[in-house]
């Protein structure tokens, strides 16, 4: 059975309303196989069910995990790989430079269940570059459970075929149990915090690197406008922001510009846009 026209037209509403992400029509069977574990869960035969029960009580609880299911993407260790081998090779080195305190500041947005700052924090420990240096991740979700995850910093043999090399698994993670757990030394290096990218930002301080990677193509136009110019204000003057293969700034905010790195790009904000000077 399908999601009926009605449900799907409550959840997409709600998910838009709560999270700025747009489901367009022809999403009806992720919508649905995202919420059949709920609807199980809360005793109700089907999503339907689940949905005409959620418009009725209005839980925020309830409509909370309805968002979380719908915004919760896959992710993977280096995804992408090239992005990685880029920050490594190109851009700490470049910040290296820079920074006569030795400290560099990542904020890895969208983070899901960790995957993503913990592979930062170890490509920085391989970059000869900063050794010695204090390289500090702030990592951000809508999803509390995601979050939680990733401070408990513990994964599956199968999430750890994901993308991780054999010798970094040895190098920075042990076993526990029939999981593997990371070091709490890469764990200490990271701070999980609940952030909703298209609400205003909390005191953040500035970032030398943001990773806003496979998420504003989630967006419409004016929220991905938002977003890109809340980054900038939260970036040091010559930071470099790293966005998804099929992301760009190009018609959307012009003060970037992309910059060629390796076999990726980076972006950064335009000379003419920087309105302080690296501290």
């Amino acid at each position: 059975m399908t999601i009926s026209p009605q449900a799907f037209t409550f959840v997409r509403e709600l998910v838009r309303a709560e999270s700025a992400i747009v489901l367009e029509p022809g999403k009806e069977y992720l919508v649905e196989s995202r919420l059949v574990p709920l609807a199980r869960e809360a005793g109700h035969p089907d999503v339907d069910a689940y949905v005409a029960d959620l418009s009725t009580r209005r839980s925020q609880a309830a409509l909370m995990k309805v968002v979380e299911a719908l915004t919760t993407n896959e992710t993977s260790w280096f995804r992408d790989s090239d992005p990685y081998t880029t920050l490594r090779k190109e851009v700490l080195p470049l910040l290296a430079k820079t920074r006569p305190n030795r400290e560099l500041r990542v904020w890895a947005a969208a983070c899901s269940s960790g995957q993503e700052p913990y592979s930062i924090v170890m490509t920085a420990l391989d970059t000869p570059e900063l050794a010695g240096w204090k390289t500090d991740v702030i990592a951000t979700d809508l999803s509390e459970e995601m979050l939680e995850r990733g401070r408990r910093g513990e994964y599956s043999q199968l999430e750890v075929n994901r993308g991780m090399p054999a010798t970094t698994l040895v190098r920075h993670f042990e076993r526990s149990g029939l999981n593997w757990r990371i070091n709490q030394s890469i764990k200490d290096r990271v701070q999980f915090r609940q952030l909703n990218l298209t609400r205003p930002f909390p005191p953040m301080g500035k970032f030398d690197v943001v990773f806003l990677r496979n998420v504003l193509i989630y967006f419409d136009l004016p929220t991905k406008q938002d977003i890109l110019r809340r980054v900038r204000q939260v970036m040091a003057p010559d930071g470099h922001l790293f966005l998804g293969a099929a992301e760009m700034t190009m018609g959307v905010d012009d003060a970037w510009e992309r910059v060629p790195a390796g076999r990726s790009s980076v972006y950064r904000i335009r000379e003419e846009q920087r309105t302080c000077v690296p501290w």
